[in-house]
């Protein structure tokens, strides 16, 4: 293994595509959580950091599994780890949208009903990217993929929600624009005693369509126009983590993308509706 930054517990020199959010996720959490962490990946874009053969680009152990099993992965290793008395070592699943949000979804749910002592990463760049762009149950609607060529139809899951229902110690919502909030909850979901879930937004250069110098200020565009709000769940309290203060219109930051260039006024009036109305419900959840 080749590492050239000092410190750094992941190495440079990664295959990501130019650009590519979850590079920025993977390094700044698994920096954050240390030497004493066990990292479970799937086959997907954030298999380049587990590596190929006898090769690998982290410095922590690891483990990669199939596409729809990281959370019951995790799990088992947890299990392991406290029959040896080892508790103080993190297991970190680290899934894209596609291995979370749908296929690994029921072992994800299974290892938080049962309240096993995980912390669990998916990274959301909206869709199966490492194999050609295929849409997933996170993708925006209106999106043009491989598998919807003519505009996603219906909305993406509403992750938080759902796993913040399990009555788990900490979840929360982060972005790659915002690194010293994703770094901080990072801390918080280590250490938070239980089951944990970091969902993290990762804007994505190669299937979106937009300039790989433009990551980090898509991924805050998406925050200021209410499309990707900051949130956490911490044991049944709702928060919002950053109030948006300067707004942008949805059309600010759809517009920058190839993937949304097909829709029309009417399309993205309704977008900017339905954003508005669901961060408003979101403030009030959060004051009550």
């Amino acid at each position: 293994m080749s590492v050239t930054a000092v410190g750094s517990l992941v190495a440079h020199g990664v295959g990501t595509c130019p650009g590519c959010g979850l590079e920025i996720a993977f390094r700044s959490v698994v920096n954050a959580l240390g030497r004493r962490t066990i990292v479970v990946i799937p086959p997907g874009c954030a298999a380049v950091f587990s590596g190929y053969g006898r090769q690998t680009a982290v410095r922590i152990p690891g483990f990669q599994g199939n596409l729809g099993s990281t959370a019951a992965y995790a799990s088992g290793i947890r299990a392991g780890l406290d029959a040896q008395g080892k508790h103080d070592v993190t297991v970190l699943g680290f899934a894209g949208d596609g291995a979370t949000v749908d296929i690994g979804w029921q072992a994800l749910s299974g290892a938080l009903e049962r309240g096993d002592r995980i912390m669990y990463v998916c990274y959301d760049n909206e869709g199966y990217m490492n194999t050609g762009g295929q849409a997933s149950g996170s993708t925006t609607s209106g999106a043009v993929t491989t598998t919807t060529p003519g505009g996603k139809m219906g909305g993406g899951k509403d992750m938080l929600r759902l796993v913040a229902a399990h009555g788990i110690p900490y979840a929360a919502t982060a972005s790659v624009g915002y690194v010293d909030d994703l770094v901080l909850k990072a801390n918080r979901a280590r250490d938070c005693g239980g089951p944990a879930y970091l969902h993290v937004h990762t804007p994505c250069p190669t299937g979106w369509g937009f300039g790989p110098d433009l990551t980090v200020e898509m991924a805050r565009l998406a925050v200021r126009s209410l499309s990707f709000n900051l949130v956490e769940v911490d044991r049944g309290r709702w928060r919002l983590t950053f109030r948006v203060r300067d707004r942008v219109p949805v059309s600010e930051y759809i517009c920058r993308q190839r993937r949304f260039r097909h829709l029309p006024d009417e399309e993205v009036e309704r977008m900017q509706a339905g954003v508005t109305a669901a961060y408003a419900a979101l403030e009030k959840m959060c004051a009550g």
